[in-house]
């Protein structure tokens, strides 16, 4: 049946040509912006999985720019430790050439003293952008942004790169808290009040059982001045006990030793003294601190005196709940001869580690015209200090320039899978853009004779 009122014909080329339309119009928009998903009608799906990629993509490129700050704040406290190792090792030169007898100790002594000027210049210099990784100002590692983490459920953590300081610094702390007077008067009240501290003296709360006094209260910072600091002597064949009370984070330990008997190289002994310290991290209990210190004096012991002469072990106590505790130090003289001793506690260090005060606050102590031998027992202690704040900024930069290659590549994989989520295949859309243009034209040619066939009705009409 034919009819001038409905043209079913022309409804069907209608319907065909809109969707050759439709279909060339989203083509073109695939050749212009280059994407196959670019909004989310085109795919809600891809397009939302694509834009939480790409705002990853932008973290990253955040995370390199931080790892590249990170890099070079340690890269150049790497170069300023190794700097520092080359000037200890032409320290120690000179310390060597100190042991002979017919030399310019005040000589050696000056250069000495310049090259501790200029470790000084070193770590006061070595800072990036503000950042001094070297100089003991803080005891809080150095974090470096590494990465953005993202688990199955869509949660994002970051994770950093934590850099441990080095604390090579010559500048010595300020005693703040100190041993009690044996006289048990109010200096010896307020030091065991703040915190009990490496103490030999019957403090009120009973805790320490040696029954012998220290007399150590130091009126200043000066840990060698046995004048001021009122030393201890321990007589040859007797025991001093150091009992590790309390512990408080950042507080620097000291024992100072003097009168000690030292090999002197070539052979025969000579007449010395040792500081040796520990700076309580947060994690360390009176155990730990009390063995770090008990395994640097033995250490001394072994290779700077006689065998036998001299020891330090941690004495076992129980207390009345029956815990055992470990926090007393107790160092025996065997050496036929009376040793001085005193202790006492300064803040300022670097938390975890063995230096004086500052890092390399034993160069102050070290004068080669009053006591060569004790110089070089303590210079090859401070040259291992350096090599070993090298060794661990060297790592830590190797893991930073790794982190870096990891987080570029990676970077590099997933805008590659972004781009195979939503950019457009040219050769695809090119064939399929010639293809809708031909059916296009098909389609406008069909419509118009469609609409032409009601006409033949006329006919009818002759």
């Amino acid at each position: 049946m034919s009819s001038i009122l409905t043209n079913n014909s022309a409804m069907v080329a209608l319907q065909t040509l809109k969707g050759i339309n439709k279909n060339l119009a989203m083509t073109q928009n695939e050749i212009s912006t280059g994407k196959s998903v670019s909004s989310a009608k085109d795919n809600s799906a891809v397009w939302a999985i694509s834009k939480v990629m790409e705002s990853d993509v932008k973290g990253f490129k955040a995370i390199s720019e931080s790892l590249s700050l990170g890099e070079s704040t340690v890269a150049v406290a790497r170069n300023a430790s190794e700097t520092i190792t080359d000037l200890l090792t032409d320290m120690k030169g000179r310390i060597v050439a100190a042991q002979e007898e017919n030399v310019d100790l005040d000589a050696i002594q000056a250069d000495i003293d310049a090259f501790e000027a200029q470790i000084t210049s070193v770590v006061g210099a070595a800072q990036f952008n503000g950042q001094n990784l070297i100089d003991g100002s803080s005891a809080v590692d150095f974090e470096i942004l590494a990465s953005l983490d993202r688990d199955t459920s869509g949660n994002v953590t970051s994770s950093s790169i934590d850099v441990v300081r080095q604390n090579l610094s010559v500048t010595d702390a300020t005693a703040t808290q100190v041993l009690g007077t044996a006289d048990g008067g109010a200096d010896q009240t307020a030091a065991n009040a703040a915190f009990t501290a490496l103490n030999g003296a019957t403090v009120a709360d009973g805790a320490d059982t040696t029954g012998a006094a220290v007399n150590s209260y130091f009126e200043n910072d000066d840990l060698t001045d046995e004048a001021t600091n009122a030393a201890t002597a321990l007589a040859d064949g007797t025991t001093a006990t150091f009992s590790v009370n309390e512990v408080q984070a950042g507080a620097t330990y000291q024992i100072y030793l003097s009168d000690l008997e030292i090999n002197v190289v070539g052979g025969g002994t000579t007449t010395g003294a040792r500081t040796f310290s520990y700076v309580a991290a947060e994690s360390d209990s009176t155990t730990d601190v009390a063995a770090q210190l008990t395994s640097q004096i033995n250490a001394f012991f072994g290779a700077a005196t006689g065998s036998g002469d001299y020891t330090a072990s941690i004495n076992s106590t129980t207390n009345t709940a029956g815990d055992v505790n470990q926090n007393e130090i107790q160092i025996s003289n065997a050496s036929g001869a009376a040793i001085n001793f005193s202790a006492q506690i300064t803040q300022g260090g670097t938390a975890g580690t063995n230096a004086s005060s500052g890092g390399l606050g034993a160069l102050a102590n070290i004068d080669v015209t009053q006591d060569a031998t004790g110089a070089l027992a303590a210079i090859d202690g401070l040259i291992q200090q350096s090599i070993d704040a090298s060794a661990a900024f060297g790592s830590a930069q190797n893991r930073i320039e790794t982190q870096s290659s990891f987080i570029s590549s990676l970077t590099d994989s997933l805008k590659s899978g972004i781009g195979s989520l939503v950019d457009a295949d040219m050769e695809e859309v090119s064939a399929r853009l010639q293809a809708l243009q031909t059916q296009q034209q098909l389609g406008v040619q069909s419509l118009s004779i469609a609409n032409q066939a009601p006409q033949s009705i006329l006919s009818l009409f002759r």
